[in-house]
């Protein structure tokens, strides 16, 4: 018996022991301190921050442009070493981009032209380009082409560079112009004709498309060449009668639809617009008016005040070497700025065009000077829109009686051109400053440009002028011709 008690008295405390160093174990699990996190490594100076960067876009670029860029660029070597991992492209009218870059919303502005970007360059709104690869890519585009510059420097600084090249013209469609008995115009003036405005008497349709220059760059770049190749009375006198022979859209792009539909038989178009309808619809043809046209740089630059100056610069040097390929899109058709793009192999499938580009280095060009364009240019713009666009029905019923009496043959040739002097002459009006009769001059609209851009009293009053002396105008000649 004493052996079995001995035997289980130390079962006894062995297990006492054994239960005792579990419960210690436990305790230990269940109650000890959680170890500290493991702190991240320090950044090494000069590594980019672990964020995501997102780039703000401001551009005048049709949306098929800024969403295929986005799609190119995001996925880009480039984006991922600058750890850029959104680009978010806003469309923004001409008018509002001061105020946009000035409450620093915005990093790149990108397309719109250069008399958009030289006005945002002379209000200090641009920033120089710094960045060794942005230089390196800078250096790559041509410094001018066919006398035009592609780049703007200041002091040995580039402040905008083309990103892509354009021309002017318009572009036909060969189907409705056979339809209407019309000819193919070759000039400017072509689009101010008599001829063109039969289908207005004979169809009650117009023939040519243009739209409002408040809400297009392209229009307004068209209509200054107009004022620039043929003077300013006779430059005003072509606009007013192409106003009264076309449908007068919002914008470019409403425009160029409408000559590929059919809707009319031309309309006056940017390069790119008339190659991209020329793709969409056989019988369009894009015509640049021989000697009659420049070839412009569409810039793209830093804005100032961009929290990401530096990803800002790498997306700059993008577009200007691997981004050219955007512009090879069949759905996009644009001239690169930068020819190196045509020795890619998407570059070499697109030989149609690199014959575009070629023919625009040998296109004839006037003598266009973008100082005098941006001294008269809102003006220009507000004056185009108030008395052609905002009473295009009185121009309209007033060409069309004169053109009606005309073809009737109830007035002469001679009677007819007195008619169309009086409504295409410098139009007469009371400046509302100075309560005096004044008349729309070249000199005239340079001397309120600044008053007009910053005083919004007299720049409504003065259009609600220009309105009523241009309805006063049309209304008499239509009175006078029984209408």
């Amino acid at each position: 018996m004493k052996g079995i008690s001995k035997i289980v008295a130390v079962g006894l405390v062995a297990a006492l022991a054994a239960a005792l160093v579990i419960t210690l174990l436990l305790s230990q699990v269940l109650f000890q301190r959680p170890s500290a996190p493991a702190q991240p490594p320090e950044t090494p100076p000069g590594t980019r921050p672990q964020k995501g960067v997102q780039l703000v876009v401001i551009s005048r670029h049709p949306t098929e442009i800024l969403v295929k860029a986005r799609r190119m660029f995001l996925s880009s070597d480039v984006a991922k070493r600058y750890n850029i991992t959104d680009l978010k492209t806003i469309g923004l009218p001409a008018g509002l981009w001061e105020s946009y870059i000035v409450s620093g919303e915005a990093d790149v502005a990108w397309g719109g032209g250069p008399t958009l970007f030289d006005s945002l360059f002379q209000r200090g709104l641009l920033a120089p380009l710094t960045s060794e690869g942005v230089l390196r890519a800078v250096a790559q585009i041509p410094d001018e082409i066919v006398g035009v510059p592609m780049k703007r420097v200041k002091d040995g600084k580039v402040y905008w560079v083309a990103a892509a090249i354009s021309s002017f013209g318009f572009t036909v469609n060969h189907a409705r112009l056979s339809d209407y008995r019309l000819s193919v115009p070759r000039s400017w003036s072509d689009l101010a004709s008599p001829a063109l405005g039969r289908t207005l008497v004979e169809f009650n349709e117009p023939a040519l498309a243009i739209a409002d220059p408040t809400q297009s760059t392209s229009h307004t770049r068209m209509y200054e060449i107009i004022l620039q190749r043929y003077g300013w009375n006779e430059g005003w006198r072509i606009l007013i009668l192409m106003a009264a022979n076309a449908e007068i859209y919002p914008g470019s792009g409403d425009a160029r639809d409408a000559v590929i539909r059919g809707d009319t038989a031309v309309a006056i178009t940017i390069d790119f617009y008339g190659y991209t309808a020329m793709y969409i619809n056989p019988d369009c043809e894009y015509i640049v008016p021989e000697g009659e046209s420049i070839v412009n740089g569409d810039p793209i630059a830093l804005v100032v005040g961009s929290k990401n100056p530096e990803a800002a610069q790498a997306f700059i040097e993008w577009v200007l070497t691997e981004g050219q390929k955007v512009w090879l899109d069949p759905e996009i058709n644009r001239l690169p700025a930068n020819p190196r793009v045509f020795d890619t192999p998407e570059g070499l499938r697109r030989a149609d065009l690199k014959l575009a580009y070629e023919r625009t280095l040998e296109t004839p060009s006037i003598e266009f000077n973008d100082t005098l364009a941006l001294l008269y240019e809102p003006v220009m713009q507000w004056y185009f829109r108030a008395t052609l666009v905002e009473v295009k029905d009185y121009l309209r019923a007033t060409w069309k009686a004169l053109l009606a009496s005309y073809f009737s043959g109830r007035l002469s040739e001679s009677e007819y051109r007195k008619y169309v002097d009086v409504l295409t002459a410098p139009l007469s009006f009371t400046d509302p400053s100075t309560s005096e009769q004044v008349t729309f001059t070249q000199d005239y609209a340079i001397s309120v440009c600044e008053k007009f851009q910053s005083d919004a009293a007299f720049r409504d009053a003065l259009i609600t002028e220009w309105k009523r002396a241009a309805i006063n105008r049309y209304s008499a000649i239509l009175k006078a011709l029984g209408g």
